[in-house]
């Protein structure tokens, strides 16, 4: 526990300066990534098409005036509150939508080419085309116009010339290229597409919602290239909604007069054939006036059969109304029901525009291209069959209930017509003629009425909908958001480097920090060896001060708590495998050693791979392999080391063919006895213990072992075998000395405080310093003299 509460006290001390450092030394690529993605947003405004957002609104009224008192105004006038829903996919509608585009011609689009992009120039342009003949109008087309000079043009490159108002034929039609304003130059595009494949993508692109609950306005926005166009369609699309509503009410009252028209050219000619029979009835039977006598009577009559005609009138309708539903002619057109006249069932009302709200959308369906096949046409077939019959059995009712009524009032007068019997035959013969005569009259006159009356609400008609706010051409597009994508661009020129650096330091197998090895083996760190630039690997003498120099010296202060200042110690040098500095480190140590006034000797154990006389400049001899063949007296091949008091080196000598069986000569135990008698410390160079056997056969000589990790070279998991060893005591006293330690800002090592030299510490009042090649950072970082404000802040 409390070893894992020293490696997060470690891994949580890391400041801004130390997470500036880890990052500063790639500043030219951060600076180059964000001037590369600065770039890039400013080819991306440069080039990218504009989106532009305009609006509108529009009140859509309620025709709904409260409950009325007046007769005409219960029979004609539409008393149903407008559905805000509906009314919104009315808006929304292609068929809506195809008169805005007829109207403002946009089956052709107008684009300017530049060498990159292509830009709509809606209005903008230096021409227009007109077509005289289209070939095949289902099919959209592509001319491209290229102006010679600012009167003569190409089509498609041709090599033909055309110049304005010139007629000119080819594959798609015939058509005639009309000046605008402005230069004729350039080259330019001109689309044509079929006005319901450009009202669905214009129906497509327009947003129609209410800009509060509860309220009847609406708001209709849409996002564009060309603002123009867009304030234009908005515009235009409120002023066809407002002409279709009026449309629409001047169909109902024409289907209205149309019906009156033909019930009164019918009651004409019953009403002169009856005034006809009146009038033979009364010159044959010499009657003048006989209301005197059965006035009383026949007032009464009169009334019951006004209402009655009133009541049969009314089924007239509900059969007019039913004659329509059945007739399979009209099953499935966008022709509105007629309207029930006089029915005021509120019911059969709802019925009716259910009824015709399904045959305009099933309409609609078909006009997207969609099949009739089409499950959804199918299924809204259902929902109309489903609602015609509901109205014919709404329709059925109603004639139910006013035959009940006509029978009873026809049995009240004839009650009043029984008491006429008693007067004379011929009397009563001319009244029932006369009350004939009178009740067409009466139902002819009401006719004629409901005729001037439908008239005038025709002539009255007004739209449905009022503008508020008309849309306006914006300069400002929504898209691309210029600061947004400069900011953005700053970000990812940032952060993409920072990501890169973080995943290479995630994905770094290798060792970087002494946090990578703390953990994963509690086995000590004796000592940390930064990177010499040095040529030759003898770096500690008797006037050195280096700091490499200085490093070697700690470490043989930390090593006595090792041997637990053993007079003759034998300490083993070796690593996981070949290039992690054993040879360095042991000649260091040795000259370290022997500077302490320890007389010092460096076995060259790495039989394999000998380096320790190459690097102290000694040439190769007799060595150990010498001796352990018997050739040899040890006293004959140690060497001493030229200019390094009290330092001994011992080869290897020429190179076996069994190294590891050489080792287990009992010749080997004697070398060490007598090397213990004769020297303090003894050093064994080894072969590394991860490739080869050779330390572990020497480990029991040995008093402790100093294992080399290589900064940037060591396996994270090699790591791991330096644990089995600690922990199974495989290796006598295992500690790690890790070298190669870089001296560069940010590198992440130096974040845990371990090695700061140089950092606030008056490196050169302590140590000598070392050159090492000047890179771009190092010059980038002393003209921004970051270090120095550092070193300053610190002091």
């Amino acid at each position: 526990m409390q070893e894992q509460a020293t490696m997060k006290s470690e891994l949580f001390s890391l400041s801004l300066r130390d997470l500036f450092y880890k990052y500063a030394r790639f500043l030219p690529v951060f600076i180059l990534s964000v001037a590369v993605a600065l770039f890039g947003a400013y080819a991306y405004l440069r080039y990218a098409t504009p989106i532009y957002s305009v609006a509108g609104s529009m009140y859509i009224k309620s025709d709904k005036q409260g409950a009325r008192s007046d007769k005409f105004e219960d029979i004609f006038v539409n008393d149903k509150a407008a559905n805000i829903q509906s009314e919104i996919e009315v808006l929304r509608s292609k068929p809506l939508m195809q008169r805005v585009v007829e109207k403002l011609n946009l089956q052709l689009s107008y684009y300017a080419i530049g060498k990159i992009k292509t830009t709509n120039i809606y209005k903008q342009g230096p021409f227009l085309i007109e077509p005289l003949e289209i070939t095949d109008s289902s099919r959209a087309f592509v001319l491209k116009i290229k102006f010679i000079n600012s009167n003569k043009f190409r089509i498609n490159d041709q090599n033909t010339e055309f110049h304005f108002d010139q007629i000119f034929k080819n594959t798609y039609g015939v058509f005639r290229l009309k000046k605008n304003f402005g230069n004729s130059a350039g080259a330019y595009q001109v689309n044509w597409q079929p006005a319901p494949s450009a009202a669905s993508s214009f129906a497509s692109a327009v947003q129609v919602a209410p800009k509060s609950l509860g309220t009847g306005i609406l708001t209709l926005s849409m996002q564009t290239p060309n603002s123009m166009m867009g304030a234009d369609v908005i515009n235009v699309l409120m002023d066809e909604y407002a002409l279709y509503t009026i449309d629409e009410k001047n169909k109902a009252s024409e289907q209205i007069i149309s019906f009156i028209e033909d019930r009164s050219r019918l009651l004409g000619r019953e009403l002169d054939s009856i005034q006809d029979v009146l009038l033979d009835y009364s010159q044959k039977n010499n009657i003048i006036d006989i209301d005197a006598q059965s006035g009383g009577y026949f007032q009464s009559i009169n009334e019951y059969d006004k209402v009655i005609n009133e009541q049969q009138f009314q089924i007239d309708v509900t059969d007019l109304v039913r004659d329509y539903l059945t007739d399979k002619q009209n099953a499935y057109t966008k022709v509105v029901v007629p309207s029930p006249l006089t029915l005021s069932d509120a019911t059969l009302s709802g019925l009716v525009a259910g009824y015709n709200l399904a045959q305009m959308e099933r309409a609609s369906m078909l006009e997207s291209n969609i099949t009739p096949g089409n499950p959804l046409i199918k299924e809204k077939e259902t929902e109309i069959e489903k609602l015609r019959q509901s109205l014919l059995e709404n329709l059925k009712n109603i004639r139910k209930s006013y035959t009940h009524s006509i029978a009873e009032l026809k049995a009240r007068s004839s009650t009043s017509q029984s008491q006429l019997q008693a007067l004379p035959f011929k009397a009563k013969k001319y009244h029932e003629i006369r009350r004939l005569v009178e009740s067409k009259q009466s139902l002819y006159q009401l006719l004629q009425e409901k005729k001037e009356e439908t008239s005038i609400s025709k002539a009255s008609n007004v739209a449905s909908s009022k503008v508020i706010d008309k849309a306006y051409p914006s300069n400002t597009p929504l898209k691309p958001n210029r600061r947004s994508i400069q900011i953005m661009a700053i970000l990812l020129g940032l952060g993409i480097p920072a990501m890169i650096i973080f995943i290479g330091e995630v994905l770094n197998d290798k060792v970087a920090t002494r946090f990578d090895i703390e953990k994963i083996t509690p086995a000590p760190i004796l000592g940390e060896v930064g990177h010499s630039y040095s040529e030759k690997p003898l770096l500690v003498t008797k006037t050195t001060r280096s700091m490499v120099a200085e490093q070697f010296r700690i470490i043989r202060s930390n090593l006595q708590y090792i041997v637990n200042k053993v007079d003759k110690s034998v300490i083993l040098i070796t690593s996981s495998f070949s290039g992690e500095g054993k040879s360095f480190i042991s000649i260091n140590m040795g000259a370290v050693l022997a500077l302490a006034g320890k007389k010092t000797i460096i076995l060259e154990f790495d039989i394999r791979k000998p380096k320790v006389l190459s690097g102290l400049g000694m040439t190769k001899g007799p060595g150990i392999t010498n001796y352990l063949v018997g050739k040899a007296s040890l006293a004959d091949i140690i060497r001493p080391v030229e200019g390094h008091e009290n330092l001994y080196v011992l080869g290897c000598g020429p190179i076996p063919p069994n190294p590891s069986e050489l080792l287990l000569d009992q010749r080997v135990e004697d070398m060490f006895i007598w090397l213990r008698n004769n020297f303090d410390v003894i050093l064994v160079d080894t072969a590394p213990v991860g490739m080869v056997s050779d330390s572990l056969t020497l480990s029991k000589f040995s008093d402790c072992t100093l294992y080399i990790v290589r900064q940037g070279h060591t396996f994270k998991k090699q790591i791991a075998l330096i644990d089995e060893f600690y922990q199974e005591n495989r290796l006598p006293k295992v500690s790690i000395i890790i070298n190669d330690v870089k001296m560069k800002p940010g590198y992440g090592y130096y974040g845990y405080g371990r090695y700061g030299y140089g950092y606030g510490y008056g490196y050169g009042s302590y140590y000598e310093e070392e050159h090492p090649p000047k890179t771009f950072l190092d010059r980038a970082l002393a003209a921004m003299d970051i270090r120095r404000w550092f070193k300053t802040k610190n002091n």
